[in-house]
């Protein structure tokens, strides 16, 4: 079993970037996060984009759509921010014979404190269980995109209510 790692940016890729202490968009981090827990499964990384998700366009997501519907393995995680996520994910919707989960973070993977280590193994168990199609792994939840939504006020992904 092989799982594709494809990376577009985010919190979960932000490092520090000057004496000011601002973040920027850095390499990504998914490769020290399966090293450090020993992953016992073949995996391969591919950055696609190093973008914070608030800047990602249409083109960016067609050029992920693209990536994903060439790739040869059936198992992707796409590692992503989390404010425009659901977008790309509804983007992908609709891709035969692929379990696409994508992830992310609120907290840079490199901080001490962080929800990326915990995001990017839920996404794994839900790409390796959950039957062809997309999803987000989130807060120790597996979505579907048309059904949910980041709720800015509480931080997290949640179910969105549906309209009467």
């Amino acid at each position: 079993m092989k799982i594709k790692f494809l990376t577009t940016g985010g919190t979960i890729d932000k490092v520090y970037f000057d004496a000011k202490s601002e973040f920027e968009v850095g390499p990504p981090q998914v490769l020290e996060v399966l090293k450090d827990a020993n992953a016992g499964f073949e995996y391969e990384i591919e950055s696609i984009l190093r973008k914070d998700s608030l800047d990602m366009t249409e083109e960016d997501r067609r050029l992920i759509r693209q990536r994903v519907e060439a790739e040869t393995c059936s198992l992707i995680v796409v590692t992503h921010g989390t404010d425009t996520m659901v977008q790309t994910a509804m983007a992908l919707c609709g891709i035969p014979k692929k379990t696409i989960v994508l992830t992310g973070s609120m907290q840079p993977a490199r901080f001490r404190v962080t929800d990326a280590v915990f995001n990017i193994g839920c996404a794994i168990g839900a790409v390796q269980s959950r039957p062809p199609g997309v999803y987000i792994a989130l807060n120790g939840r597996i979505f579907e995109p048309a059904k949910t939504r980041k709720n800015v006020e509480k931080n997290c992904f949640e179910e969105a209510e549906r309209e009467t």
